[in-house]
């Protein structure tokens, strides 16, 4: 199992995965690079953890096509360096099966190899890149046996243009699986805090958002549980944190559900699978895209526009407003998980190996 290293949320989707190919009485392996690989090993402390080369994407301007230009030649070796990598390991570990999590060389050509995507077609604001960029796209994906999409293939889902339609290209490969989410529906909690914080994704943006977050929060009298989405390392609180904001470094499984129960707005990025756990616990939310991440951009949009969730962008960051706004909306409320789907997929891919 070898989800990307670029945030957290494709460690914690996969996270049911690996559950459910336990279930199945599959041996897993785990295999990523950085906290996410951290997250993996903290929630499986008795599966091995390989670790990958790490893509180590930053983002440092709101130009998506100048963030990804300049370190192009950095992803592109880092992805010959994990498929090298993962020719070995199939080898050395008796590795039958491969399932990728948006990791472009994790795959072998005698092994049965899955890519977990929701990003089938990649939205970028130029018609002619849109259309280089999902070619290559579809061209690295069509070097797998199947591609599982996390979301549902009726008009009532998720991803919205990012994985609907699916180009003849694809067709033959593409399989819907449902929402996957590490975190359990539940009765209401008693609501302890007003707001809780769940930060998460590429430096230095995930540390611009947490200081203006942490600077606007002193002066607000609602209680903040602010989540750094750092397992590796322990809370950084600043000098003289006032009462009303709490820090810890880390959460995952039933803490973190339990703290977003508890929590009457959840505030973060809008990537997938932060989408993903929202519409399993149908909290209302802020969103806050990352700058220049067009898929994040493209969600938090989409869900603004269908009054599911409030906006911000960073620079415009405004918490108390955006606060109360998102309470006034509605959040997820729908069918979008499809345990059958996993379950019958994880069954097939299997029975290939």
């Amino acid at each position: 199992m070898a989800p990307l290293g670029w945030g957290l949320g494709h460690a914690t989707r996969c996270i049911p995965l690996i559950r459910e190919l336990q279930r199945q009485g599959a041996t897993v392996v785990l295999a990523s690079d950085g906290d996410a690989l951290a997250l993996l090993r903290q929630t499986f402390p008795t599966l091995p953890g390989l670790e990958l080369p790490g893509y180590n994407v930053k983002y440092k301007t709101q130009s998506m096509a100048w963030n990804m230009a300049w370190q192009l030649p950095k992803i592109i070796r880092a992805i010959w360096l994990e498929h090298r990598l993962v020719r070995q390991l199939v080898i050395s570990q008796g590795i039958d099966g491969i399932i990728s999590d948006n990791r472009f060389g994790c795959f072998a050509s005698k092994k049965r190899s899955i890519f977990l995507t929701h990003q089938v077609n990649i939205q970028v604001p130029f018609f002619l890149a849109k259309r280089v960029i999902n070619s290559l796209n579809h061209l690295i994906i069509n070097k797998f046996d199947e591609c599982w999409i996390p979301d549902m293939p009726s008009t009532q889902n998720l991803s919205g243009a990012l994985s609907h339609p699916i180009k003849l290209r694809l067709r033959a490969k593409a399989k819907y699986i449902g929402a996957l989410s590490q975190l359990q529906t539940s009765n209401t909690a008693t609501k302890r805090y007003d707001a809780i914080v769940v930060l998460s994704g590429p430096e230095p943006q995930r540390t611009r958002l947490e200081k203006a977050i942490i600077e606007q929060a002193r002066h607000l009298t609602g209680q903040i549980l602010i989540v750094q989405g750092r397992p590796r390392q322990h809370g950084e609180a600043p000098s003289f944190l006032p009462k009303n904001i709490e820090i810890v470094a880390s959460m995952a499984g039933e803490h973190l559900q339990q703290a977003i129960l508890e929590s009457s707005v959840f505030i973060g990025r809008s990537g997938y699978s932060t989408v993903m756990d929202l519409a399993r616990l149908g909290n209302p939310a802020l969103l806050i895209p990352t700058p220049g991440q067009t898929e994040q951009e493209y969600l938090a949009t989409k869900f603004l526009r269908e009054n599911v969730f409030f906006m911000q962008k960073q620079n415009e960051l405004n918490l108390g407003e955006g606060i109360m706004e998102a309470k006034k909306l509605t959040g997820l409320q729908g069918v979008f998980f499809d345990e059958k789907a996993v379950e019958n997929a994880v069954a097939t891919f299997l029975a290939a190996c």
